[in-house]
C-alpha cells in the first residue's frame, strides 16, 4: 500500500534542508519504499500566500497524510504580524493541535565523531544518548484563559497552565513504553512543590508505575534537571515532562551534543501518524546560503520510517549512512573543526546519498 508523505519546507532555511531530505525519501523509493511524496506550505511562506499560517488546504493534506516532514517557520519577516494568531508559529502549533500530536520524542545523541564539538568536555558527553518525551498539546502553551488585558490602569499579561489526568496518563504511557525499549530508567521532570499541576502530574506518573516494574521511575524537579544535563547528562536514559519545561530542556540537551543542527524529533498521535522536523529553528541569517546542516532533517526521516511507516530497516540504513559520512571527516560549518573538510548543505546531502546507495 502506498503512503503519503507531505512536505512543509516553511521558512528560512527550511526548503534548504527539506530538499536534501526529499531526496533521501526518494531514495529510499529506489530501494523499494512506496510512498508518494507531496508538498504545500506552512508559517511565513503559507501567511504570504494566504493570509493564514495553516491554510485549510495544507490543514486537509496533513490530515490525509500518513507522516509529515516539516523544515522549520518563522523568522524577523513576519515579526511584525500584529495579529498573534497569524505569525508563522501559529501554523506549527495549529498542526500539532488540529492533528493530535501530543507525543513529542526528542532525541540527544553524540556521535562520536562529534566529541569535540560539544562545549562540554569529551568524558562528560562521550556515549550521550537521552530520549527526551515531551507532552506536546497541553500545558501552558495551550491552556485558556490567556491575554494582555488592562488591569487598575496597567497591562497585564496571562496564561493557564493546566493538564488533566488523561493527558499525563497518555505522555506517561510512551514514555514508560519507550523506557523498556532502552534501559528501563524514566525521570519524571516537574515542579511539584510549587506547582499544583505538576503535584498531579507526578501523581499520575506514580500510578502508571506498577504496570511497567521493569522500569525505574525516578522524579526530579525541573530547575535540578537543567543543572543536571549540564553536570553528569549520562545519568539520563528517558526524560518525561510537560510541554513548557520539554521545550527548554530538550533545547539544552540538544546543545551537549555540539550542534542542534544534528538533532531530528517526531511528534506522534495516538493513530501512529507523526510529524518529523529537525529540532532547528529556521535560522534566517543564513537562509539561502547553502550552508546549514541538513543532517538533522535527514535524520527525521529516519525517525519517521521507524514511528510511522514501520521501516526500521530502512531507517537504519540512513543513521548509518549519516556516520559514514561523519566518519569520512565531513563537516558542515556548525559541526566543522580542524581536521574535518567543511561542506555545504548539497555537498552533505551528496555525501549521504553516496553512503546510503
Amino acid at each position: 500500500m502506498t503512503r503519503k508523505i507531505l512536505v512543509l519546507p516553511g521558512d528560512g532555511i527550511g526548503p534548504e534542508i527539506t530538499a536534501q531530505a526529499v531526496r533521501v525519501l526518494e531514495a529510499c523509493q529506489a530501494l523499494g519504499l512506496d510512498v508518494e511524496v507531496e508538498q504545500s506550505l506552512v508559517g511565513g511562506s503559507s501567511y504570504d500566500v494566504h493570509g493564514v499560517p495553516l491554510s485549510e488546504e495544507t490543514l486537509a493534506k496533513a490530515k490525509a497524510a500518513d507522516a509529515i516532514l516539516l523544515g522549520a517557520v518563522g523568522g524577523p519577516k513576519w515579526d511584525t504580524i500584529e495579529d498573534l494568531s497569524k505569525r508563522p508559529e501559529k501554523g506549527l502549533l495549529g498542526l500539532r493541535k488540529e492533528l493530535g500530536l501530543f507525543g513529542n520524542l526528542r532525541p540527544a545523541i553524540l556521535y562520536p565523531q562529534l566529541a569535540e564539538a560539544s562545549t562540554l568536555k569529551p568524558e562528560v558527553v562521550s556515549g550521550l544518548d537521552i530520549m527526551i518525551v515531551r507532552e506536546l498539546t497541553g500545558g501552558i502553551y495551550f491552556g485558556q484563559p490567556r491575554g494582555i488585558e488592562e488591569r487598575d490602569g496597567q497591562r497585564v499579561g496571562f496564561n493557564t497552565y493546566v493538564y488533566s489526568e488523561s493527558e499525563i496518563e497518555r505522555i506517561g504511557r510512551v514514555a514508560f513504553e519507550m523506557a523498556q525499549k532502552r534501559n528501563k530508567k524514566l525521570c519524571s521532570v516537574d515542579k511539584a512543590n510549587v506547582l499544583e499541576v505538576t503535584i498531579l502530574w507526578r501523581e499520575v506518573m506514580e500510578r502508571l508505575a506498577p504496570e511497567y516494574p521493569d522500569v525505574e521511575l525516578s522524579h526530579m524537579y525541573v530547575d535540578n534537571a537543567a543543572m543536571q544535563l549540564v553536570r553528569a547528562p549520562k545519568q539520563f536514559d528517558v526524560v518525561v515532562t510537560g510541554n513548557m519545561f520539554g521545550d527548554i530542556l530538550s533545547d539544552a540537551a540538544a546543545m551537549l551534543t555540539g550542534s542542534i543542527g544534528m538533532l531530528p524529533s517526531a511528534s506522534l498521535n495516538e493513530r501512529g501518524q507523526g510529524m518529523y522536523e529537525p529540532c532547528h529553528g529556521s535560522a534566517p541569517d543564513i537562509a539561502g546560503q547553502n550552508v546549514a546542516n541538513p543532517l538533522a532533517t535527514i535524520l527525521s526521516v529516519a525517525m519517521m520510517l521507524r514511528y510511522s511507516l514501520d521501516e526500521a530497516a530502512l531507517a537504519e540504513r540512513i543513521e548509518a549512512a549519516v556516520g559514514k559520512v561523519l566518519d569520512e571527516g565531513l563537516r558542515t560549518a556548525d559541526i566543522a573543526s580542524s581536521g574535518t573538510r567543511q561542506v555545504s548543505t548539497t555537498e552533505m546531502g551528496d555525501a549521504v546519498l553516496a553512503a546510503l546507495q
